[in-house]
């Protein structure tokens, strides 16, 4: 059952996360990029004052899982346990983390662009 969710969580949370960067790019997701970009920040900064700046609770749970199936020394970001998982290689906490936030913000960006000009555009 572990195995399975663990495939779960790396399918689901990736898909998520490629969603979270390139979803404005269709005017069909634009507004539902913009809403889970917003969600996103929003756990990492409002739940971040509870459980951890950068908290997400998609991270927590596979997490959670990953420890029952004997894994440990777990890094503090998905992103960093996604590309150390793939590559199989040890990337550096930090340079993670900032490429996570900047990739973070201009797709926020770009989102909130590209949604107030699909808007403005239907408005004419």
């Amino acid at each position: 059952m572990y195995r399975f969710l663990d495939i779960f969580f790396v399918v689901f949370h990736t898909s998520l996360i490629i969603f979270n960067l390139f979803g404005w790019i269709w005017k069909k997701t634009r507004r539902a990029n913009l809403y889970l970009l917003l969600l996103t920040g929003a756990s990492w900064g409002g739940l971040g004052l509870l459980y951890g700046m950068g908290y997400c609770p998609l991270t927590d749970w596979h997490f959670r899982i990953l420890e029952k199936m004997g894994m440990n020394n777990l890094p503090n970001s998905y992103i960093k346990y996604l590309a150390d998982r793939i590559t199989g290689m040890n990337f550096n906490q930090d340079i993670v983390d900032s490429l996570t936030l900047y990739f973070y913000l201009a797709a926020l960006a770009i989102s909130l662009v590209m949604n107030y000009r699909q808007i403005r555009t239907r408005n004419t």
